[in-house]
């Protein structure tokens, strides 16, 4: 069901707003309010799908209580109701983020088709948000260990800079989600984020994969094809296991950081790109420069923002909080009941020595949710868990 509010100082009219909405469908549930002031208490205290507010009131007028909902509920469209003498009022409430406006005495099938608009969408609006909740919960950091609040902290400072970042941890801790997380609360969040596994690239393959090439270049080399630089070109580009990149391609990568230029491979024309870097290894990058297999001035140029994740044995305390996270998810995923974890269970669980990090957390979960009882008890970890 909708839920319409009219602000509207003249009762007749109310009356007649509300006669035509509420007659157009019955699934439209319409509120008055008769001045400015009344309608912003409801705004503040109801969710409304659509507003539609008088331009000339006393009290408070149109234009002041379209400025301040849109600080209250920025979704919920306004639509503005004007007087002959308010049209140029009117036009400007459309700058101030009004959805649109119509005239007294309102024409029929105006008011509605604008009605049905506004409706159609603030429904946009909740989906993409829901969507890109969604999305964002796919990466989502669960601890309030001191180690990952830490890790947030640093994460708000940095993320609306465009300062490169290398992220440093054991395998499974998590790298990519600090990578996702500074990415989805950029500025470049709308442009991609194009992640990179350096190590699962061959060393002969990597510059083409990063950088592209040019038909004939090499054998295979079929026609051109743009590389990952160009593809996040205005996003973010993730470069994870950088420690295993070759040396040739690391001065590539250096020179692109220098400059904001790249090559195809096979080829000698620039390439402007706009990209921030965030990097991951889970090497000591500083060991790998003194035996020459990581260049020492591309360590300093990536390490703007260094941020270290922990293993998961370094953070024990946040295991019942990613047990509860991968059960509740595991189940929705499985469409089945959410099993809990007796208090023994979760006890054991703590004690385990986690050399997998969160990745191995997240299978024997997986595993104990299968396999074990209605609720997971200490037996089924005995049972299940163990190495």
């Amino acid at each position: 069901m909708s839920k319409i509010l009219i602000i509207e100082d003249e009762a007749a009219i109310r009356r007649v707003l509300t006669k035509i909405i509420s007659e157009e469908n019955d699934t439209y549930n319409v509120e008055e309010a008769e001045d400015g002031l009344l309608g912003i208490e409801l705004i503040k205290k109801n969710d409304y799908d659509l507003v539609l507010c008088d331009i000339k009131m006393p009290k408070m007028d149109g234009v002041e209580v379209l400025e301040k909902a849109k600080k209250i509920k920025p979704e919920v469209p306004i639509v503005m109701i004007s007087g002959h003498g308010d049209l140029d009022t009117a036009v400007n409430t459309m700058r101030l983020g009004a959805f649109d406006y119509i005239s007294k005495p309102p024409d029929l099938n105006r008011l509605l088709n604008t009605v049905r608009n506004a409706l159609d969408r603030k429904t946009l609006v909740v989906e993409n948000k829901r969507l890109k909740k969604k999305v964002s919960k796919n990466y989502e950091m669960i601890g309030e260990s001191d180690a990952i609040t830490h890790i947030k902290e640093i994460i708000e400072k940095v993320a609306t800079t465009d300062a490169r970042v290398l992220i440093t941890g054991p395998n499974g801790t998590g790298k990519e989600l600090v990578a996702h997380w500074i990415h989805e609360k950029s500025e470049r969040s709308k442009a991609p984020l194009i992640e990179v596994n350096c190590a699962a690239i061959p060393s002969e393959l990597i510059e083409s994969e990063l950088f592209g090439h040019v038909k004939g270049s090499f054998t295979g080399a079929n026609k051109d094809r743009a590389g990952k630089f160009e593809a996040a070109n205005g996003g973010t580009i993730f470069l994870d296991e950088i420690g295993d990149m070759s040396l040739s391609a690391q001065a590539k990568v250096l020179r692109a950081l220098q400059e904001n230029k790249i090559q195809r491979v096979g080829s000698d024309k620039d390439i402007k790109v706009n990209v921030r870097i965030i990097a991951a290894t889970n090497k000591d990058l500083k060991t790998e420069i003194k035996e020459g297999r990581f260049r020492e001035d591309l360590y300093h140029r990536l390490a703007v923002i260094l941020i270290k994740v922990p293993a998961l044995n370094d953070r024990r305390e946040d295991i019942p909080l990613l047990v509860d996270f991968f059960t509740t998810k595991i189940s929705q995923e499985q469409g089945t009941l959410k099993k809990e974890f007796s208090a023994e269970a979760i006890k054991l669980l703590k004690k385990y020595d986690w050399t997998g990090n969160i990745r191995e957390l997240r299978n024997v979960v997986e595993r104990l949710i299968i396999l074990g009882e209605k609720e997971v008890s200490a037996n089924d970890i005995k049972l299940f868990a163990s190495k």
